[in-house]
């Protein structure tokens, strides 16, 4: 039983008339009632009951309309989702983001996907670290991804935010009444990081300014993502090298400084993606994003190491 045939059976249900039904399928009579008369042989039943001047449903044809007009429905449901996921207006994408990165980004994009494409189903899946999501975007365990870190060469990226180097202090510490802080002023400090063996390109971006600076950084506490490291900053057991995207945060007992001695003194939260996705629902998302998230003007960072690699 073919579709075309359950078509036809509809067609002419609805006319009740081999020649109009005829035309409206746009082919000759013979070849119509020859369908129907496959159809019958194929059901064993009678559908129509014909005479030279009329044509009526039977009662079997009668209760197999609604069914055929069901399937029929169907099948053109079926051809307008592929059309639709052909074109991007319906289909899956992965989204990884991990914290601070995308705590500004993350519900504007969200919500601008769901504003515009309603049919693309935007799954978001959180990672305690960025390097995390960028692996899974390699591996193809995400589409798209909220990173701070240069390109894969198997992705492309771009930038979304710049995001300012601060330091975290706690309320009443020393040096909260300074507009601003040097590397020398730090150097005796108590630190709490995030953990060296996590990928976390901030805690690797900590310990690069402070040799830099001439000394290695005392970490007296460990914790496992920024919420915890700030909770234990507030707490006044030591202070933390973090970014402005986490300060927003307005961590009760946190006091934040720039950091005026620094190079860089800027990392770039960037979207990332596989180069050889084809998918039409990314392809979508990504035309949304630089609308929800434009890039920003990088023309003063342009001497800035983290750009090199994006």
């Amino acid at each position: 039983m073919e579709i075309r045939d359950i078509e036809a059976f509809v067609v002419v249900a609805e006319e009740l008339h081999f020649g109009r039904a005829a035309a409206r399928l746009r082919i000759s009579q013979p070849p119509l009632s020859s369908r129907i008369r496959q159809l019958e042989a194929e059901l064993g039943l009678e559908l129509f009951t014909r005479s030279t001047r009329t044509v009526t449903l039977t009662e079997a044809g009668a209760r197999l309309l609604p069914p055929a007009r069901q399937m029929l429905e169907q099948m053109r449901r079926t051809k307008a989702v592929a059309e639709s996921i052909k074109t991007g207006e319906e289909g899956l994408v992965r989204l990884g983001f991990a914290g601070a990165s995308s705590q500004r980004g993350l519900p504007l994009l969200s919500r601008a996907v769901r504003q515009t494409w309603p049919g693309i189903d935007l799954q978001l899946q959180s990672q305690t670290y960025v390097y995390t999501a960028l692996q899974l975007l390699v591996d193809g365990g995400l589409d798209l991804a909220f990173a701070r870190l240069p390109s894969h060469p198997q992705l492309e990226s771009r930038v979304v935010e710049v995001e300012t180097i601060v330091c975290a202090l706690p309320e009443g510490h020393r040096l909260v009444d300074q507009e601003s802080i040097s590397m020398p002023d730090i150097r005796a400090e108590d630190f709490v990081s995030l953990p060296d063996t996590q990928g976390s390109i901030l805690q690797a971006t900590m310990f690069a300014l402070c040799v830099t600076a001439g000394f290695r950084p005392r970490v007296v506490q460990v914790a496992p993502d920024s919420t915890t490291v700030l909770a234990l900053v507030a707490a006044g057991v030591g202070i933390t090298i973090t970014l402005s995207s986490v300060a927003t945060t307005k961590s009760s007992g946190v006091i934040y400084r720039p950091i005026d001695d620094i190079h860089p003194s800027h990392m770039f939260a960037t979207l990332a993606w596989r180069k050889d996705d084809q998918s039409p629902a990314l392809k979508r998302v990504l035309e949304v994003s630089e609308v929800a998230l434009p890039t920003p003007d990088l023309s003063q960072f342009a001497d800035n190491p983290f750009l090199s690699g994006i």
